[in-house]
């Protein structure tokens, strides 16, 4: 059985070949999957690397805060990726009523310029 190892603080520069031999030294590597931001397509500096279970033990305790191209990397095992939910759904805060928009929702009297007049005039938004 394989055990999915989490490398953190990599170099920008890393290569998959590179984490690929780092890892085998201590084993064989059954896949390496460096991380890329989806906007710029970058390296992130973290990545994944998956070994047999007895392999993947003594790489994390031989490789976890070992300085490669000066970064002392972060090794352990990858934890379960949280569910993630993206737009839409409760944001908090109040419930009920009227509570924003232009103008909605306005408990003071008066306006925020701190003159007196109409509230619709001088506003500073």
């Amino acid at each position: 059985m394989s055990k999915k190892i989490y490398v953190g603080n990599l170099s920008f520069e890393a290569t998959e070949e590179q984490v690929r031999e780092l890892f085998g030294q201590h084993g064989t590597v059954e896949s390496v999957a460096l991380i890329n931001d989806r906007d710029t397509g970058r390296f992130r500096g973290f990545g994944f690397v998956e070994m047999e279970d007895a392999s993947a033990a003594d790489a994390i305790k031989a490789l976890d805060g070992k300085e490669v191209d000066g970064r002392a990397l972060r090794v352990n095992e990858a934890r379960p990726q949280e569910n993630r939910s993206f737009g839409g759904g409760d944001r908090g805060g109040r419930t009920g009523g009227s509570s924003g928009g232009f103008g909605g929702g306005r408990r003071d009297s008066g306006n925020r310029s701190g003159g007196g007049g109409s509230s619709s005039g001088n506003r500073r938004w």
